[in-house]
């Protein structure tokens, strides 16, 4: 079985401006279209809808697979750039598996493709990304353009500070400089909050989560806003972890799923079906305490990120409903 690992091109991020989330290989990468070019129309055909994912991937005899580099501790790269690790990536293998089992491709190739909050969605639209498990919210917005599996994972949208920054809340960030990360739900959220309440925020955004937590470390930024586990990744990777602490009320709560181009119910099915497997089968619970509960890379800390009991409750009722409109106890 062969492995490869591309790199998002330049002109996509064109492509997702107002969208809310190469290889040194020996194999000819699939690229990404100009947003207004002809060849993204030619594309989404070839790709979409009319034959669905599976047939692309049987026709092709390769399966593309969106990662993140830094959406600790769902996708992200530490010590080898080619292999993208976490615990959305060990689901996303489930899934890979299940296609091949699906379309009895044993030996089916899998490339692996760099994507970003920014790109991701019009990277799985126009078919350079057959589907993607990492940490993006399934919410009506997005349902527009893409389709999501059932939820993997629930989380709080919070804020990461130094220790003795004297913000506790999100009131307290009043006059401050807040980073986020551009092409999230958190960027949309705080320039609303920002707005509405007049709270003088400079809300800077950054490309990806360690960017923007590389300005908050820099002290370009005094707090970062982003959901709760992403956080504690990110303050697990730091210089010195303990100088940095989650606070704050969560203003949401999301619902990770696996995202996919729309209308193509066998695709969704075989994805569904993979995930329900490991939830009833109870191999969740080591997936979940592999990377929560347990040293992971690049550091070997400890995130201490125990299951919550909304997460719980997913496993066990799994659905691909958008985020809850209101926050609930977690």
């Amino acid at each position: 079985m062969t492995y490869l690992i591309s790199k998002p091109l330049t002109l996509v991020a064109f492509m997702a401006l107002g969208l809310a989330g190469c290889n040194n290989s020996n194999q000819t990468n699939t690229e990404a279209a100009p947003a207004d070019g002809p060849a993204t129309t030619e594309t989404t055909e070839q790709t979409g809808n009319a034959n669905g994912t599976l047939q692309k991937i049987k026709e092709s005899g390769t399966i593309v697979v969106g990662h993140r580099d830094s959406s600790i501790p769902f996708s992200y790269i530490a010590d080898d750039p080619n292999q993208p690790i976490g615990y959305a990536h060990d689901l996303e293998m489930k899934v890979v598996d299940a296609v091949k089992q699906k379309l009895n491709m044993p030996d089916l190739n899998v490339r692996y493709n760099l994507i970003t909050s920014q790109t991701r969605i019009p990277l799985v639209q126009n078919g350079t990304v057959d589907f993607e498990c990492g940490s993006t919210t399934n919410n009506e917005e997005r349902q527009k353009q893409v389709a999501f599996s059932n939820g993997f994972f629930e989380i709080g949208t919070r804020l990461l500070t130094k220790k003795d920054s004297g913000i506790q809340d999100f009131e307290d960030l009043k006059g401050k400089t807040l980073v986020t990360t551009a092409g999230t739900t958190s960027e949309r959220y705080i320039r609303e909050y920002n707005d509405k309440n007049k709270m003088d925020i400079n809300v800077i955004s950054a490309k990806d989560h360690g960017e923007a937590f590389l300005m908050l470390e820099n002290g370009r930024a005094d707090a970062f806003m982003m959901d709760d586990v992403l956080l504690a990744g990110e303050k697990a990777k730091a210089k010195n972890p303990d100088d940095w602490v989650i606070v704050g009320t969560p203003q949401s709560f999301e619902i990770y799923g696996c995202m996919m181009r729309k209308d193509d119910p066998e695709f969704k099915a075989v994805v569904d079906e993979a995930l329900a497997n490991v939830f009833s089968s109870g191999e969740i619970n080591g997936i979940y305490d592999k990377w929560f509960m347990n040293p992971i890379p690049p550091k070997n800390v400890n995130l201490n990120f125990e299951m919550s009991d909304n997460l719980k409750a997913l496993i066990a009722n799994p659905h691909d409903s958008a985020q809850p409109k209101e926050a609930t106890a977690q």
